[in-house]
């Protein structure tokens, strides 16, 4: 049975701003009613852009690693020019039927 509504779940971002190139961002999945962290999330679709910036057609890699605190998962951005960049994740959360989507924007400073 589900413990609640998947709309009680969202991934909210550590670091809002970085510098352009490869980098390391790291994510947090809250469970918003409690505010507690949500570990063993499987995060099965990530996509990064510029759409915030009218670019959307201007990806990006976007690589999952490893995290050593639950609650948070890390990725590795290629980055590949300064402005605002768009973190589309897709994740499955135990327990709860549906999937969690968010979009989360981070800026690219030089």
């Amino acid at each position: 049975m589900a413990q609640a509504d998947i709309k009680d779940y969202e991934f909210t971002l550590i670091e809002k701003g970085i510098k352009k190139g490869d980098a390391i961002v790291s994510v947090r999945l809250i469970h918003k009613p409690d505010g507690k962290l949500v570990p063993g999330a499987v995060i099965f679709a990530t996509r990064l852009d510029m759409a915030p910036d009218g670019m959307e057609m201007m990806t990006a890699s976007i690589e999952p690693l490893p995290s050593a605190e639950l609650g948070v998962y890390r990725f590795k951005l290629d980055l590949s020019m300064e402005g605002k960049w768009r973190v589309s994740l897709a994740a499955k959360v135990q327990g709860e039927t549906g999937t969690l989507e968010n979009r989360l924007v981070l800026k690219a400073a030089p």
